[in-house]
């Protein structure tokens, strides 16, 4: 019988609460300037999306004009903002 090393780790209400409220979201706008094939190469770089990923957010934002791409913490959010921000997509990171 193979058995894992992973270690269960329990959490207070008041913890998962936390996490809950540190949340945000990295969300990514529709533009006129850049090309399917950027946005996609561009999430698969900065957000380590799959390309399957990637093609899914970037027909979302074609459509609904934008999507959530990353959720996280601010501090893990704000490098991969400025990445996409770089490149010349348009994003911003939203409070839950």
């Amino acid at each position: 019988m193979l058995r894992n090393n992973y270690q269960e780790e329990t959490f207070a209400e008041g913890d998962i609460t936390e996490l809950l409220e540190d949340e945000c979201h990295l969300i990514l706008y529709n533009d006129d300037v850049n090309t399917f094939d950027h946005v996609i190469d561009t999430l698969v770089k900065v957000c380590h999306h799959t390309f399957e990923q990637a093609e899914q957010c970037a027909i979302i934002v074609h459509f609904k004009g934008k999507c959530d791409v990353k959720s996280g913490s601010y501090d893990f959010l704000k490098p991969l903002c400025t990445a996409l921000l770089d490149a010349g997509l348009s994003a911003e990171i939203e409070e839950a």
